[in-house]
C-alpha cells in the first residue's frame, strides 16, 4: 500500500460506500473487530479531510471504535464482496471474521488495523461521536430504518492517511 493525499481520491463516493460498502475496523493488530457498512460520507469538517460512519448499539464493532482512538475504512474490489457479505452479517462475538475472511491485518503508523487485501483504505481518527437523536428523526425514516428503535451511533473521523494498492 502507498499513501495518497485524500484529495487524490478519484472514485466516486456514493458509489464507494452505497454500492461497494466499506469495513469499519478498530482495535489493534492482534485483536480487532470489523463490520460492513454501506452508509456513511467523505468530505471536508473543520479544515480537513473527513469521514462519517454509522454504528447500531448492537454490533460488536461499536466497542472497539468507542475505545479506541482510530478506526479505518477499508475498501475492496467486487471479489471480495462475499467476505464483505460475512462481515455484515455475522458477529465478532460468534466468529473470527478475519480468520474466516482470510484477511492479513496490517497496521497503519498510529497502529489502527485495516486489511491488506484492501484496494484504499482510509485511517480515521476519532473526532466526535454522538448517538443519534430519534426526536430529530423524520417518522418515515424511522418507520423504514428503525423498528427496532436501534438508532445508530454517528462517528466523525479525521481522515490522517489515505492507503491505496
Amino acid at each position: 500500500m502507498k499513501k495518497i493525499d485524500p484529495k487524490d481520491i478519484n472514485q466516486n463516493v456514493f458509489s464507494l460506500i452505497g454500492d461497494q460498502w466499506m469495513l469499519i475496523t478498530a482495535g489493534t493488530a492482534e485483536q480487532c473487530n470489523t463490520m460492513t457498512a454501506s452508509w456513511g460520507g467523505l468530505g471536508v469538517l473543520w479544515g480537513g479531510p473527513a469521514a462519517t460512519c454509522y454504528i447500531r448499539p448492537q454490533r460488536y464493532t461499536k466497542e472497539f471504535v468507542d475505545r479506541e482512538e482510530y478506526f479505518t475504512l477499508s475498501f475492496f474490489d467486487e471479489s471480495y464482496r462475499p467476505q464483505l457479505a460475512l462481515c455484515g452479517s455475522k458477529s465478532g462475538r460468534d466468529v473470527d471474521k478475519v480468520k474466516e475472511c482470510g484477511f492479513t491485518v496490517k497496521t497503519a503508523e498510529c497502529g489502527a488495523p485495516y486489511f491488506e487485501e484492501a484496494s484504499l483504505v482510509l485511517v480515521c481518527r476519532k473526532r466526535f461521536a454522538q448517538p443519534m437523536d430519534p426526536q430529530l428523526i423524520p417518522d418515515d425514516v424511522k418507520e423504514r430504518w428503525y423498528p427496532q428503535k436501534d438508532y445508530h451511533t454517528m462517528y466523525i473521523g479525521e481522515i490522517v492517511e489515505a492507503l491505496t494498492k
